[in-house]
């Protein structure tokens, strides 16, 4: 069931609204580098299922490597709510402990994405979509 979800940074200025069936949107870990240091825990959300309630002018966005995954975070107390992954740049992980009904006891993630070798690893994703249809 589809449910409405707001979350923010950890000083207030960015204010979000998601919605998302729990139910059906598992709750991932990444290996690679920057989410294992960051600790987001992600929660794929469509971009029209995203809306900015406030603080989109205290948002700024860090690149690496390929510069196609934009790691957005609150300017003032460097918390990252959401950004535009990788996998999916046209849409939104939003990191499901930013929100603010997290409850760590039933939102644990169910599915691990190894980024340390993140070529192999989508590649082996698209496969497994792919056989799927």
């Amino acid at each position: 069931m589809m449910e409405t979800y707001e979350g923010g940074c950890h000083c207030g200025r960015v204010r979000f609204r998601v919605q998302v069936d729990l139910a059906q949107t598992a709750i991932g870990e990444c290996t690679c580098s920057i989410c294992t240091k960051k600790g987001i825990l992600h929660l794929a959300v469509p971009r029209e299922r995203l809306e900015i309630l406030s603080g989109a002018d205290a948002l700024t966005t860090y690149t690496f490597n390929t510069g196609t995954a934009k790691h957005t975070f609150c300017r003032h107390c460097g918390i990252h709510p959401f950004y535009n992954p990788r996998t999916d740049p046209q849409n939104y992980s939003v990191n499901a402990r930013c929100l603010d009904a997290y409850d760590p006891q039933t939102m644990q993630p169910r599915r691990v994405f190894d980024g340390r070798d993140w070529e192999a690893a989508f590649a082996r994703q698209s496969a497994d979509r792919a056989a799927k249809r």
